[in-house]
């Protein structure tokens, strides 16, 4: 292992069925895996970044924009096992099959095209002054308030999941975050002891919602290209 090595890794299974090959799907004229392996490499943060996934299509398009793809990923390839585990088994890979080790990995999600460079090296140097062991990006609810959040029964009837906040005025309650795939940070030391990014000491990286969006459907890729072509400043 190099001291202070950084490797960031980049999982695109190539199962996804909400849209079909989302991972390479045109997000405003470039595959959309693209978008992020070149802001990873305008960070000039990692030693590697490597794409992990189980489909020669999606190899090819992250080569060809100057990602690695060592090998193909043998494990965690379904939908149902956490995105934790894939990197994981990419951090073993690279370990019994090229020698390599690292000390830190940035998972880095592919769906996530509005998360730029400055983002990455913003919620690194977060992760590093304050000695974090795990980190994972969020942002902060607004105008959806889910304080006011309420299940309905079989006659409509509201259910609230919060019944003291409509007690309260809503500026007298405290923001809620919600995790976002965007840059999620952990010693690779750390991440293997707890299998996952949700550690008992993680902490959250808040980010701006408008760079935060994950995009699963056809609607999430819509708004996010809205919000790309307005032009809105990404703080």
């Amino acid at each position: 292992m190099v001291k202070d090595s950084i490797v960031a890794v980049i999982p695109a299974r190539g199962g996804s069925k909400r849209i079909e090959k989302k991972n390479i799907v045109s997000f405003l004229g470039k595959p959309m895996i693209a978008w992020t392996i070149e802001a990873a490499q305008q960070t000039g943060l990692f030693s590697r970044i490597i794409v992990s996934t189980d489909d020669q299509e999606i190899a090819d398009v992250a080569q060809l924009y100057g990602a690695t793809v060592p090998f193909l990923r043998k494990y965690y390839s379904d939908d149902i096992s956490p995105v934790s585990l894939a990197t994981m088994g990419t951090l073993n890979q690279l370990r019994d099959e090229l020698n390599e080790e690292y000390e830190i990995v940035v998972q880095l999600m592919a769906n996530c095209p509005l998360r730029n460079e400055t983002h990455i090296r913003d919620a690194f140097n977060y992760f590093k002054t304050v000695g974090a062991s795990s980190q994972i990006s969020c942002f902060k609810f607004g105008w959806m308030n889910p304080w006011w959040a309420a299940t309905l029964d079989k006659e409509g009837h509201p259910i609230s999941l919060f019944p003291d906040a409509g007690k309260q005025r809503s500026q007298d309650l405290p923001p809620l975050y919600c995790p976002t795939g965007a840059v999620w940070i952990s010693k690779v030391e750390h991440l293997m002891k707890y299998q996952t990014y949700h550690s008992p000491d993680r902490i959250f990286w808040p980010m701006a919602w408008q760079a935060a969006v994950d995009i699963d459907d056809y609607e999430d890729l819509q708004m996010a290209e809205l919000l790309y072509q307005m032009q809105i400043k990404l703080p």
